[in-house]
């Protein structure tokens, strides 16, 4: 009897000992789990501004993000909300984007764009899914673009506008803004 009662402690023991490196396993994995969400949700805040940009948060005009802008210590920043539901950014004379929020389409934007007889389409540096970079002609060549971002539950159209002197902005101006368009920074919901 002695015997059973001690080959039946040493069972349960093991089954204990057992239990416990389950346990111990089980603890690591979630807490490796735990600190890999914490670094992914980490890399996400992090954003590394580019050279030349800051951060502007748009979401004083109703828009829940930020977007880059060129710095503005040197050239006036102007936002203006237009009466159509736009709303236009311009950062002096080689800045100027337009957000309106909107599903867009893309494939009427290139018809639009073909079918026009003033402003004749070059090509396309860019064309993608949801954003496209165009060169175009009047009397010397210009460069244009259209992006639509999806921020949560909505969509925005980007795109470039002409300045009032009628000037074209340059392709590395268009390319920075196209750049901005696409790397928009959800701004996080606060709660109070």
């Amino acid at each position: 009897m002695k015997l059973f009662v001690m080959s039946h402690l040493v069972d349960v023991k093991q089954r204990i000992c057992y239990s416990k490196n389950i346990i111990l396993v089980l603890s690591m994995l979630l807490l490796s789990l735990a600190i890999a969400s914490c670094s992914d949700n980490e890399k996400e805040q992090t954003i590394e501004v580019p050279a030349g940009m800051v951060v502007c948060d748009l979401s004083k005009f109703g828009k829940q993000f930020s977007i880059f802008i060129p710095d503005t210590s040197n050239s006036k920043l102007e936002i203006v909300e237009q009466s159509w539901g736009a709303l236009e950014i311009k950062v002096g004379k080689e800045f100027h984007i337009s957000v309106t929020e909107d599903p867009g389409d893309i494939e009427l934007r290139k018809s639009d764009i073909k079918s026009n007889d003033v402003n004749v389409f070059k090509s396309y540096l860019t064309e993608e899914p949801l954003c496209i970079l165009w060169e175009s002609q009047i009397i010397k060549p210009e460069y244009h673009f259209y992006a639509i971002k999806n921020n949560g539950e909505t969509s925005y159209v980007f795109e470039d506008v002409v300045p009032l002197d009628g000037n074209p902005l340059s392709k590395e101006a268009i390319q920075k803004m196209v750049f901005s368009a696409k790397n928009i920074i959800e701004n996080k919901k606060r709660h109070n």
